[in-house]
C-alpha cells in the first residue's frame, strides 16, 4: 500500500472557474487514435463553457474517420477523405497507425487481406511507404501526421484558438518502435506530446474520476472491442489517508493489474468475414470465373456497405445489402440474418473470450472476485460477443457505465490536465500504470564475460511508469547494449526481432588507460543509467566510467592552548593540549569549566598541525553513447524527419490556398443565386432600381454563373474574388438603396422620438438640476432645433429625388445624445463654508482652551480624591498635601 501511495501520479477533475493563466492559454486536448476512427476531446476553461468536451467535426459528428488522401494534388483528411474511398480506393489510406514501424513485408501483406489497395514501396529503413498519385513517396509516419493534423484542427476549432499540447492513447500492445514512431508523427504534426497513454488507463480514469473507494476496494475489468484489436484490462481501485493543509484526507486511486489482448481480433474482422461471404455470392451471380475481389472500387464499395449491414444486425435478426454499380454496372442486393453472421464468426467468439480468461489466471483471480467487467468499444455491441461474456461471466447484466465511444478520450483529457502547467486542478486520483512488455538488457564486447548470476531484465512486465534506473558493470573496454523484448512474452504485431534498439558505449578505453597511467589499482566500472518515461518508451539516457580510490590525505587539524602567569596547572594543560591526548583535552575541558574567568588569548590560541586521514575519492568520466539501431522499427533520421516536415508544411500551404479558393466560390455562388432571387422576387427593388440596371445586372449574374459552372472548376482564388467584385460594383448600390427603404424612415422616427424626449430632459434640468450652465444647456437646446430643422428639409427632399441617408440621421442624434450626456455628468456643487476673521477667531479659541482645561482639571482632580480617601491616614500626617487639593477644585 506505501508503494501505491508513493507511485501515485495525482490526478484531477477540473474545476472550472479554477484557472491559473489567462483562460485563452488554458487548453490542451486529447486524441484517441484508433484504427478506424479517431475522437479528440479539449480541456478548455473559459467561462459559459463545459471545461472537457468532445469536439465535433465539420459533419457536427463525435468522431471521425481516421482517414488521410492523397488525391490529385490535395490532401484531405477525416470525412473529406472517406467521401472520395469508393471512387479513388488507392488514393485514401485506411489503418496508418496499425501500419507504423512495421516492415515492408508485413504491411504488404495486411493490406492484401484487407482488400486496401495502396500502390506500397520499401524505403531505406525496411519499412513500407506510400506512393501518392504524384508519385511523391510518403512514410507511414507522414501518413499519420496527416491524420493527427486533421484531429489537432478540431481541437483549434473547439477552443477557438491553436491548441498544441495533447495526450495520444496508443492501445496496450503498442511496442517500443510503434511508440517512438507515433511520438515522431504527432511532432511532424506540430503536436506537443505531453504523454501517451494506454487506452485501458484512460478508461479506467474515466470510471474512476467521480467515484469514492473510501469504503471499500473493487477489481474492475475493462473489456476493449474496437475495430482493429481486444483486451481486458484488470484494474484495482482503492483509498489511502493522506495530510492536506494539516487535515487527514482519503485519495482516491488506481493500479493497473494486467492487461491481455489479440491485437488480430475486433470488428473488421466480423466485416471481413461478411465481405467474403457476399463477395462469392456475387461473383455466382456474374458466373464467367470472374472475382471481384480483384476490383478495388468494387471492394470499396462493398465493404462500405457490409459496414452498415452489420450495425443492423445489431439491432435486427436480418439486415439488407444493396450496391449500385458493383461491378460493370451490375447491382447487388442481397439479405443475411442475424444467425448466419454469427454462424460465419463461430470461431471468434470463444477467441473474444481469450483475453478475460489470461487476466483471471495470471492475475490468480476469480470471477466473483471482480466487482464489475465494463465493456467499451464499438464492436462490444454485437449481441452474440454480450451473450457471450454474459454466459461466461455468469451474470444477467453487463456494466456498460461507460459511453462506448468516448470514454477513452475524456479520460485521457483529465490525464492531459493533469500534466499541463496552465490549468489548476482538484480531487485527487492516484493513477498508477504498468509497461505492458518486459524489457532485457544485454551488453557485448571485447573481454567481456556475462555473469549468470546477474538479472538480465531491466523492465519486468507492468512496472510502473515512469521510473529511472541504472545497472553497473565491471569493464575495461568500449562495450555494446542492446535491449531486447522478454522471450518470455509475444512480440507486438509485426515486429520480427526480440532486439529494438542497440547503442555503442564508447571512451571507457581511454578512460582506463588514463587511470593505469597513474599506478592505480583500484576497480573501475561503468555505470548506464535508463529511463522508462509515462509514455512507456525506455531508453538509454547516459553512461559514465565511475572508480572509487581510498587514500591517506593530510588534514589540518587546529589545538587550542591557554596561557596563564598564576598556576602550574594551567601550564600542565597547555603541554597536554599541544600533545593532543585525549587525557589532556579533558584536562583542558574542566580547567577552563572551573576557571572560567581566566582570560584567552585568541591571538595565541590556534597552532596547525596535520594528520593522516582515510578517504574516498570518487572520478566519474562520462561516456559517448550513440544507438545504431537499424531496421524497420528506427524513427526517421534527421535528413528524413527535415524533408518530410518541409513535404508536410507544403502540403498546409495547399491546403490552406484550397480553403481560401473554396470560400471565394462558395461567396461568390451565394451571391450570384441571392441576387437573382431578390431580381426575381423583391417588388420593392422596382422602386430602387430603373429596369435598364436590372437587366444589366441580370446579364452579368448569367455570364458570372455560366463561368463558374464551366471555365471556374479549375479557377484560382483570385479569379473568384475578382468576378465577386465586379458583381458587388453593379448590385451593392441597389442593395443599399434598398436597405434605406425601410432604415432611412426607421432612422427619422427614432430621430423624432429622441427630440421629443429632448424637451423634457430640458425641463427636468431647469427644476432639478438648477446649477447646470445655461450656456450649455442654450447651445444643446439650438443644435436640436438645427437637426430638427435638417431632418425636415431632407425629407421634403427625398420626395423628389435621394437627399440623405440613415446613416446620417444616426450620426446628427449620436452627436446631439453626446452633448446631452456630457451635461448630465456635470456633479452639483458643493457648498461654500465662510471663514471668520483672525479677530473674531481668538476669542473663541480662548474660550474652547480653558473649557478644554477645566474638562483636564476636573478629570485629575477626581482622580487624586478617590486617592485621598483610599489613603486617609497619610494624608493627615501631611497636611501641605491636603491643602493642596482644595485650592485646585476652588480653582475649578
Amino acid at each position: 500500500m506505501a508503494q501505491l501511495r508513493t507511485w501515485g501520479i495525482l490526478l484531477a477533475v477540473l474545476v472550472a472557474a479554477a484557472v491559473a493563466v489567462p483562460p485563452a492559454t488554458a487548453a490542451v486536448a486529447s486524441i484517441d487514435l484508433g484504427s478506424e476512427w479517431l475522437k479528440v476531446a479539449a480541456v478548455h476553461l473559459a467561462p459559459g463553457r463545459v471545461p472537457i468536451a468532445v469536439a465535433i467535426n465539420e459533419m457536427s459528428k463525435r468522431k471521425s474517420p481516421a482517414l488521410a488522401a492523397l488525391a490529385d494534388g490535395n490532401r484531405l483528411a477525416g470525412e473529406e477523405a472517406a467521401g472520395i474511398t469508393a471512387r479513388h480506393p488507392s488514393k485514401v489510406f485506411a489503418r496508418a497507425r496499425d501500419l507504423l514501424a512495421k516492415p515492408f513485408s508485413y504491411v504488404q501483406s495486411f493490406a492484401e487481406s484487407h482488400f486496401l489497395p495502396y500502390d506500397l514501396v520499401p524505403d531505406a529503413r525496411g519499412a513500407a511507404a506510400v506512393r501518392g498519385d504524384d508519385g511523391q513517396v510518403y512514410s507511414v509516419e507522414e501518413i499519420v501526421a496527416m491524420v493527427l493534423h486533421y484531429a489537432a484542427g478540431l481541437a483549434d476549432a473547439h477552443v477557438g484558438a491553436p491548441v498544441r499540447d495533447a495526450v495520444v492513447t496508443v492501445p496496450p500492445y503498442f511496442g517500443q518502435a510503434e511508440r517512438r514512431a507515433l511520438t515522431q508523427a504527432a511532432q511532424l504534426a506540430g503536436i506537443n506530446v505531453l504523454a501517451l497513454i494506454n487506452e485501458h488507463a484512460g478508461a479506467a480514469l474515466q470510471y474512476g474520476i467521480d467515484k469514492d473507494f473510501s469504503n471499500a476496494s473493487r477489481h474492475v475489468i475493462f473489456y476493449d472491442m474496437g475495430a482493429g484489436s481486444t483486451y481486458a484490462a484488470l484494474v484495482y481501485y482503492s483509498s489511502y489517508n493522506a495530510k492536506e493543509y494539516g487535515k487527514t484526507v482519503s485519495v482516491n486511486q488506481f493500479q493497473v493489474k494486467d492487461v491481455r489482448w489479440n491485437s488480430k481480433l475486433g470488428g473488421v474482422e466480423m466485416e471481413m468475414r461478411l465481405v467474403n461471404y457476399f463477395a462469392d455470392q456475387f461473383n455466382k451471380q456474374l458466373g464467367n470465373g470472374v472475382d471481384i475481389r480483384q476490383s478495388p472500387k468494387a471492394m470499396a464499395k462493398l465493404k462500405k456497405q457490409v459496414k452498415r449491414t452489420k450495425e443492423i444486425l445489431s439491432a435486427n435478426t436480418a439486415a439488407p445489402i444493396s450496391v449500385e454499380s458493383l461491378y460493370n454496372d451490375v447491382d447487388f442486393r442481397s439479405t443475411i440474418t442475424r444467425e448466419k453472421f454469427e454462424e460465419l464468426c463461430e470461431d471468434l467468439w470463444e477467441q473474444a473470450l481469450t483475453p478475460v480468461k489470461e487476466v483471471l489466471a495470471h492475475s490468480d483471480m476469480k470471477i466473483d472476485d471482480i466487482y464489475a467487467v465494463e465493456l467499451i468499444g464499438g464492436a462490444t455491441r454485437v449481441p452474440k460477443l454480450q451473450a457471450k461474456l454474459q454466459e461466461f461471466l455468469g451474470r444477467r447484466e453487463l456494466d456498460k457505465h461507460l459511453d462506448a465511444d468516448e470514454a477513452i478520450v475524456l479520460g485521457a483529457s483529465l490525464h492531459a490536465a493533469n500534466l499541463s502547467d496552465g490549468i489548476k486542478l482538484n480531487r485527487k486520483l492516484g493513477m498508477i500504470d504498468g509497461s505492458t512488455y518486459a524489457f532485457m538488457l544485454e551488453i557485448d564486447g571485447p573481454d567481456y564475460v556475462r555473469d549468470e548470476s546477474i538479472d538480465q531484465i531491466l523492465v519486468p512486465r507492468m512496472k510502473k511508469m515512469p521510473i529511472k534506473m541504472f545497472r553497473s558493470i565491471r569493464h575495461t573496454k568500449d562495450f555494446d547494449v542492446s535491449l531486447n523484448y522478454n522471450k518470455a512474452y509475444e512480440l507486438p504485431p509485426g515486429i520480427p526481432s526480440h532486439k529494438f534498439a542497440e547503442y555503442s558505449i564508447s571512451g571507457l578505453t581511454d578512460a582506463t588507460e588514463k587511470y593505469l597511467s597513474r599506478n592505480l589499482s583500484a576497480p573501475i566500472k561503468a555505470n548506464i543509467h535508463f529511463s522508462l518515461s509515462r509514455s512507456g518508451i525506455v531508453s538509454l539516457d547516459r553512461a559514465e566510467a565511475v572508480t572509487e580510490i581510498t587514500e591517506w590525505v593530510d588534514v589540518p587539524k587546529k589545538i587550542l592552548t591557554l596561557e596563564s602567569n598564576n598556576t602550574n596547572q594551567n601550564s600542565s594543560s597547555e603541554a597536554g593540549a599541544a600533545n593532543g591526548t585525549p587525557d589532556s583535552k579533558d584536562n583542558l575541558n574542566s580547567d577552563s569549566d572551573a576557571n572560567s574567568s581566566a582570560p584567552i588569548d585568541e591571538s595565541n590560541a590556534q597552532e596547525t598541525i596535520t594528520e593522516k586521514v582515510l578517504k574516498k575519492r570518487t572520478f566519474r568520466v562520462p561516456l559517448k553513447v550513440v544507438e545504431k539501431t537499424t531496421g524497420a522499427g528506427t524513427i526517421l533520421s534527421k535528413e528524413l524527419y527535415s524533408e518530410a516536415k518541409n513535404r508536410l508544411e507544403a502540403l498546409d500551404k495547399k491546403d490552406a490556398e484550397r480553403r481560401k479558393t473554396a470560400e471565394l466560390k462558395n461567396n461568390l455562388e451565394s451571391y450570384i443565386y441571392s441576387m437573382k432571387e431578390k431580381l426575381e422576387e423583391s417588388t420593392d427593388i422596382l422602386t430602387v432600381s430603373t429596369k435598364q440596371e436590372r437587366q444589366s445586372f441580370a446579364e452579368k449574374l448569367n455570364e458570372v454563373q455560366d463561368w463558374l459552372y464551366m471555365d471556374g472548376e479549375d479557377a484560382q482564388a483570385n479569379e473568384f474574388k475578382e468576378r465577386l467584385d465586379q458583381l458587388k460594383a453593379i448590385g451593392d448600390p441597389i442593395l443599399f438603396r434598398l436597405s434605406e427603404l425601410k432604415a432611412r424612415p426607421a432612422a427619422c422616427e427614432n430621430a423624432r422620438l429622441y427630440l421629443s424626449e429632448l424637451q423634457k430632459i430640458v425641463k427636468n434640468w431647469e427644476t432639478n438640476k438648477p446649477w447646470l450652465p445655461k450656456k450649455r444647456v442654450d447651445e444643446v437646446v439650438s443644435e436640436a432645433e438645427k437637426v430638427k430643422g435638417w431632418l425636415e428639409e431632407k425629407e421634403a427632399l427625398q420626395k423628389s429625388q435621394p437627399a440623405f441617408t440613415s446613416e446620417e440621421v444616426v450620426d446628427k442624434i449620436l452627436d446631439l445624445q453626446d452633448k446631452v450626456a456630457s451635461i448630465n455628468r456635470i456633479p452639483k456643487p458643493k457648498p461654500k463654508i465662510e471663514k471668520k476673521s483672525a479677530k473674531e477667531e481668538e476669542p473663541a479659541n480662548k474660550e474652547k482652551t480653558a473649557s478644554s482645561e477645566s474638562a483636564s482639571s476636573e478629570t485629575e482632580s477626581t482622580g487624586t480624591s478617590q486617592e485621598s480617601k483610599a489613603t486617609e491616614g497619610d494624608q493627615s500626617a501631611s497636611p501641605e498635601n491636603s491643602d493642596s487639593e482644595p485650592q485646585s477644585h476652588d480653582e475649578l
